[in-house]
């Protein structure tokens, strides 16, 4: 159920994000597929487990839970108002720290690939429209590249 409560929570979040310069849906689309397939795979959880007893549950997770919770609140709140690559060059060490990555290399690897190769990806091969900082964005400095 928690599932299903939160795929339904980020599929309303999801359409709340603006559309792009062309009124094209750009930027949703991952974050609502993301988001409808936390309601299938819910649903299928629950259906696999339909008239079988239930367990007792691990609580060992609950933190690590709670914090990328946490950081992908602040994620969103961090890009919205200084862009994509900065949020996404502090947040992508940072969840693998959670995950339990601990080489300082591969975290500050993490801090200038992530962003790149996404960037990569995302904006460049599929021309979905990188959302902005309102305060400040990287891409104003780098020219937009």
């Amino acid at each position: 159920m928690a599932l299903i409560l939160l795929g339904i929570g980020a599929t309303f979040t999801s359409m709340t994000i603006a559309l792009d310069q062309y009124g094209r849906w750009g930027a949703r689309i991952f974050p609502l597929a993301g988001s409808l397939s936390l309601i299938a795979l819910g649903l299928t959880e629950l259906w696999n487990t339909k008239g079988k007893p239930t367990s007792s549950l691990s609580r060992e997770h609950l933190p690590a839970i709670a914090a990328l919770l946490l950081l992908s609140l602040a994620y969103v709140w961090v890009m919205a108002k200084f862009g994509y690559l900065i949020s996404t060059g502090l947040a992508a060490p940072l969840a693998l720290w959670i995950f339990g990555v601990r080489s300082k290399t591969g975290l500050a690897a993490a801090a200038v690939l992530c962003p790149a190769v996404y960037h990569m990806i995302f904006f460049k091969l599929l021309g979905v429209f990188p959302p902005l900082g309102r305060w400040f964005d990287l891409l104003d400095v780098l020219g937009g590249y």
